[in-house]
């Protein structure tokens, strides 16, 4: 299992916390809860209350939107990655469904933690405005390109 430390150095690593203050690196640390799901196994789903957001630690996490024609996969989450985080900041359901493509373990952080250290810092609200816009593009894309399918 991962000590403190190993977790304080992850946190580091995420490009939306990198440039946060040590102190709140330590107590995103602090305050995660690590959790481990197995392949196939469901984090969440769409439509589901979004309370807390996750950092990828190990493995990979398949991110599918509900379509019509069933879910459609917009992205593949890797070490380091954050997932959850638009329901925080668009106070809305779960926009998407994420399930463990391989074995993950994960930094779980609460909805409060979350917000509180981005209030605090405007270089991680520009760093997660990045990571949403780029999500955005991609979802968008996959979307069109399964519309274009259709036809």
């Amino acid at each position: 299992t991962m000590s403190l430390e190993q977790e304080f150095e992850l946190i580091r690593r995420v490009p939306i916390f990198s440039t946060t203050d040590p102190s709140m690196q330590k107590l995103l640390a602090f305050s995660s809860d690590r959790l481990t799901y197995e392949e196939g196994q469901l984090m969440f789903s769409a439509g589901d209350p979004p309370d807390s957001a996750y950092i990828v630690m190990e493995g990979e996490v398949d991110i599918t939107v509900p379509t019509p024609k069933g879910p459609l996969l917009v992205n593949t989450l890797k070490r380091n990655d954050v997932i959850g985080e638009i329901g925080i900041f668009g106070d809305v359901p779960r926009t998407a469904t994420a399930a463990a493509r391989t074995r993950v373990e994960v930094l779980r952080i609460s909805r409060d933690v979350f917000v509180n250290v981005i209030r605090s810092n405007p270089d991680a609200a520009i760093a997660l405005v990045r990571i949403l816009a780029d999500r955005l593009a991609k979802t968008t894309a996959q979307l069109r390109r399964m519309a274009s399918e259709t036809r």
